[in-house]
């Protein structure tokens, strides 16, 4: 499989590890839309939430867990948690990933 972010979890494509365990990977994002922002994916190739099944949904699970954990570790109170379906949503990686931002404002509309 090509999948840039199976490379990534497997330690093939260098990246800012900002915690690891057996189910799941987290990595600052390269092009950051916030002071903080970061991604969390699963190491096991699920393509985006809408492959998400009985018989995998509990890594997503996980990985919430893992965000709640990483945030306050990182002392972050308010952050946004997202994830795009679809190359009409803006997916452009097809590979399971929940993007957290921080450290700026990000009520709709702006100002």
């Amino acid at each position: 499989m090509d999948c840039l972010f199976c490379k990534i979890a497997a330690g093939e494509i260098p990246s800012k590890k900002v915690y690891e365990d057996d189910l799941c990977y987290a990595f600052y994002d390269i092009d950051p839309q916030a002071p903080t922002h970061f991604l969390v994916i699963p190491k096991a190739h699920i393509a985006s939430v809408s492959e998400v099944t009985p018989e995998n949904q509990a890594v997503v699970g996980h990985i919430f867990s893992v965000i709640a954990q990483i945030t306050k570790d990182l002392g972050l109170e308010s952050y946004r948690v997202v994830s795009n379906i679809g190359e009409q949503a803006g997916q452009s990686v097809f590979h399971l990933h929940f993007h957290v931002l921080s450290g700026r404002d990000m009520t709709w509309p702006p100002g």
